[in-house]
């Protein structure tokens, strides 16, 4: 049996039965026609692909968290399906996973410290209003940048607020500075350092991996020099609150880190929740170094990162 159709008809019967895309976009995702993507579902059906995969999916994905659990040593796994390279898809399926999973582990006088980007907001979108009291909900790392991108900091600080009946703590202050003076003068600040006070005290951070990649919205907001984008292309696997690592976790350039405002990554695995939420193949190689650098004690994925993941473990 062929291994390349094998796979095809899983994925076509998945996105078919699973994700509800019709079968022109399915053809147009696989790069087939749309009468091989009807071939593909009746081998699917054939092979018996469709009864074990798509009928009982949770299956294998409690197994995909338990290997991950056990490989690299987390509190919790959380797995979801969604289609390969559908980064949008991905980032919706994750956001609702996590915030389902929030809406079990938030408690009265809990403090939950978040960054920003498209993933946070689309966890905070999914939130539901929990009846707790005392929380706390704080910005991890600054959004003030030079350029007109959204980051979503505000609206998803804002619904998280409501989601847990708090004020959020805002860190309005850049992620990266010039120079290593203007950093400390900011740190300064009474008030600044209260809030990275905050987010060094509080028991629950989310985060998500930054794609090293011109595209990706860190690059879009005008922090870095040359001489930073060349030393972060040239060693960074990725970054967690604008703080750049490489395959294995360590950070990649002093100077720069020395540059950056908010959380510290050493600080987030002393988290009782340290919780990082990135999927798809541009974040594999962050997401590995995060994990080589026992930063994230709970890791929300999707399928396919999760099985490469473990594949590499296993090697």
């Amino acid at each position: 049996m062929e291994k390349e159709k094998v796979n095809k008809a899983i994925e076509a019967a998945r996105m078919y039965y699973v994700y509800d895309y019709t079968q022109s976009m399915i053809a147009e995702k696989l790069g087939v026609s749309r009468p091989t993507v009807s071939r593909l579902l009746n081998f699917a059906k054939e092979e018996g692909f469709i009864e074990i995969t798509v009928k009982d999916p949770e299956q294998n994905v409690t197994r995909l968290e338990q290997m991950l659990e056990e490989a690299f040593g987390l509190k919790k796994a959380i797995v979801v399906h969604a289609p390969d390279g559908d980064e949008e898809q991905i980032k919706r399926n994750l956001g609702s996973a996590t915030a389902d999973y929030l809406d079990g582990i938030v408690k009265d006088g809990d403090m939950i410290g978040l960054t920003w980007g498209t993933t946070l907001y689309e966890i905070a979108k999914k939130l539901t209003p929990k009846k707790v009291s005392n929380v706390k909900v704080v910005q991890l790392k600054g959004s003030v940048s030079h350029s007109e991108t959204n980051t979503y900091a505000g609206e998803t600080l804002n619904l998280f607020g409501q989601a847990f009946n708090t004020v959020p703590r805002h860190l309005p202050i850049p992620a990266i500075v010039d120079h290593v003076v203007v950093k400390q003068a900011i740190e300064a600040d009474r008030y600044i350092k209260n809030i990275l006070d905050m987010g060094k005290e509080a028991n629950i951070a989310l985060y998500t991996i930054g794609k090293i990649k011109s595209e990706s919205l860190l690059f879009q907001l005008g922090y870095f020099s040359e001489e930073d984008l060349k030393s972060i292309y040239s060693h960074a696997a990725g970054d967690i609150c604008s703080r750049f690592f490489d395959e294995n976790g360590k950070i990649c350039s002093d100077e720069l880190n020395a540059r950056t405002l908010g959380i510290n990554l050493e600080d987030l695995s002393t988290k009782e929740y340290s919780v990082l939420i990135a999927g798809g193949e541009g974040k594999l190689p962050g997401i590995r170094g995060a994990l080589k650098g026992n930063y994230a004690n709970v890791l929300v994925t999707d399928a396919h990162t999760a099985k490469k993941l473990i594949e590499e473990a296993e090697e």
